[in-house]
């Protein structure tokens, strides 16, 4: 006879329930992250609309922006799986470049002089 494999109930209950102030943080970080995105898509447009003869150098620079910020979190999550990490650290690793440039452009933007 086969020996009954069985599972703990730790590993089958979701994260919520069993740490539900790391899943809370997790979750209000990636709030956070949305908000910004939010807010810096929503003022880079103002700027657009406000100064559309530099609309194509701004848009031009962003792409790069994202491509840049893309590579850069592949190449990190790359270098964390390859390591050995977990999937959230993973991400983690992944998410980072773009985070950094979304709170440095919310953080230039609110410091943009105004007219």
């Amino acid at each position: 006879m086969r020996p009954r494999v069985t599972v703990g109930l730790p590993d089958l209950l979701p994260k919520a329930m069993t740490q539900p102030l790391e899943y809370a943080a997790e979750i209000g970080r990636w709030n956070l992250f949305a908000w910004q995105t939010g807010w810096v898509f929503t003022l880079r447009s103002a700027q657009l609309w406000a100064e559309p003869a530099t609309a194509a150098t701004s848009l031009n620079a962003m792409a790069a922006e994202k491509q840049r910020a893309f590579l850069d979190g592949w190449a990190a999550a790359g270098r964390a799986a390859i390591g050995g990490a977990g999937v959230q650290a993973v991400t983690e690793a992944a998410m980072r470049p773009a985070r950094r440039r979304v709170i440095a452009n919310l953080r230039q933007l609110r410091r943009a002089p105004r007219r």
